[in-house]
């Protein structure tokens, strides 16, 4: 049990885990050359985006309510969106701007323009560069682009590293020297964390948006293998993957999960990452299948909802700006988002116990009613207490459709189980139960008229931690 408890978040995860959702652009050669992965050596005449316009896609994002952006500073084609020292394939090369422009800095300073951080994609698949698949001096030329990326830009939240590894030039693969790679980020960069093929972040396991019943982010340290999860990654240019959803790892860090591996835990948290579109780059011909606010508001709700956060993809056109289709359902989806969180029920927080006498007490300080965000002081109930609760009663009736649970991760992930009830006419109903959940837990359910809410922790690995309990009203 002390092993599961013991387990805790790093600053770096910490901070990652509070931005809760953001976004990704996917944009470069194979934006002009309409692929999704491009083969490489295509003319860097090729790109010449000349309405592209940053601010505009970052500020596309805020509006959906994210906190930063990823940008893919170069694909597996090869193609540089900076002008790289080290290799002649990039944005230097090209028409754009006369030779002289770099998209990571115009995003990067859209970025703090509009307060949201910054964050970098580069594949370690590189069908360019002739040194890939001779090992070290490729490692070298790929510790080199990182290195400009994490010297030249300001502060990045974020470093993405997928597993993509296909044959180069040479017709050769690459064994890529992850703990170098690692090596570089945190000299560089300490507080970012590494994501997917990386210590700090882990992959959802699908690119369709779906999500676990229960996400746990106390895993046995075998799922940060690399070269796993590079295998389980897409391994080729189909439109299949993008909604592929495999049916195992459905349960990663249940005590039963955990059996036989407390010795070697780490705290490896979930990103659920989807696109807006069918495809990660703009493709014309996908213009009328951009996603609607119902999927993706209750992809969030899942995800950030869920113990995972959410990274959403919006891939610019050709000409450098965001198609007004993919704007106007971000926009719709912030709306959605600050309603949701703007309906939380004004309530008076009391604590209680499992224990016969019992009849409650105010809870200290003000997390009972804090959404979103954390409250300034957690509640840790007595350590013999069988079944903590947290009731909220409201001043009238009111309809209500969810309810969100966080704990203190800073101590660990605890609740195995909790259960919400609803009070109507002096007698309690369930409305919602589930097992996981560690940062935050959003637990909807259909609407319904309730003079008081109870969340009961059930079972938990320890004395459980809450940081936060708030109610959401009925939509209209």
């Amino acid at each position: 049990m002390t092993a599961l408890t013991d387990v805790r978040p790093s600053g770096r995860q910490l901070a990652w885990q509070a931005m809760e959702f953001y976004g990704f652009v996917h944009f470069g050669m194979n934006t002009m050359t309409d692929r999704e992965w491009g083969e490489g050596h295509d003319d860097p005449a090729l790109f010449d985006p000349a309405g592209l316009d940053a601010g505009q896609w970052v500020g596309a994002l805020k509006a959906a309510g994210m906190t930063g952006v990823i940008l893919t500073a170069k694909h597996h084609d090869g193609f540089c969106l900076w002008p790289s020292d080290v290799t002649a394939y990039s944005v230097a090369a090209s028409p754009w701007r006369g030779g002289r422009g770099d998209v990571v800095a115009e995003v990067a300073d859209a970025a703090r323009r509009h307060g949201l951080r910054f964050g970098i994609y580069l594949s370690p698949w590189d069908r360019t560069e002739g040194s890939y698949g001779s090992g070290t001096a490729y490692d070298d030329f790929y510790v080199a682009q990182l290195t400009e990326l994490l010297t030249r830009y300001g502060p990045v939240f974020t470093v993405w590293l997928d597993g993509a590894n296909g044959e180069g030039p040479n017709g050769k693969r690459q064994v890529y020297d992850w703990d170098r790679y690692y090596a570089v980020v945190r000299e560089l960069q300490p507080d970012a964390v590494i994501s997917v093929c990386g210590p700090d972040v882990r992959w959802c396991g699908n690119e369709a948006g779906e999500t676990r019943p229960d996400e746990w982010s106390v895993v046995p340290r075998a799922l940060q293998d690399a070269e796993r999860i590079a295998d389980r990654s897409q391994r080729a240019d189909d439109g299949a993957f993008a909604r592929l959803v495999r049916s195992d790892d459905r349960d990663l860090g249940s005590r039963a999960a955990l059996a036989g591996h407390e010795d070697d835990l780490v705290w490896y948290p979930a990103e659920v990452n989807t696109s807006i579109r069918p495809g990660w780059f703009h493709h014309p011909a996908e213009d009328g299948a951009v996603r609607g606010v119902d999927e993706l508001f209750g992809i969030y709700l899942r995800a950030v909802g869920g113990n995972s956060s959410f990274l959403l993809n919006v891939p610019p056109a050709r000409d450098g700006r965001l198609r007004e289709a993919d704007v106007a359902v971000l926009e719709g989806l912030g709306r959605r988002v600050a309603d949701f969180r703007a309906r939380r029920v004004k309530a008076v927080a009391t604590v209680s116990s499992g224990i016969p006498g019992d009849v409650g007490t105010a809870w200290p300080g003000d997390v009972g009613t804090a959404w979103p965000g954390l409250g300034r002081t957690p509640w840790r109930p007595d350590d013999a207490d069988p079944l903590p609760g947290v009731t909220l009663t409201f001043a009238r009736p009111r309809a209500v459709e969810a309810v969100v649970v966080g704990e203190d991760i800073t101590q660990g992930q605890r609740v195995e189980h909790v259960v919400v009830r609803g009070r109507r006419d002096g007698r309690w109903t369930t409305l919602a139960e589930a097992n996981a959940v560690g940062y935050q837990r959003i637990l909807t359910f259909p609407p319904v008229e309730v003079d008081a809410v109870l969340v009961e922790i059930a079972r938990s690995r320890g004395t459980p931690v809450v940081a936060r309990v708030a109610v959401i009203g009925a939509g209209s």
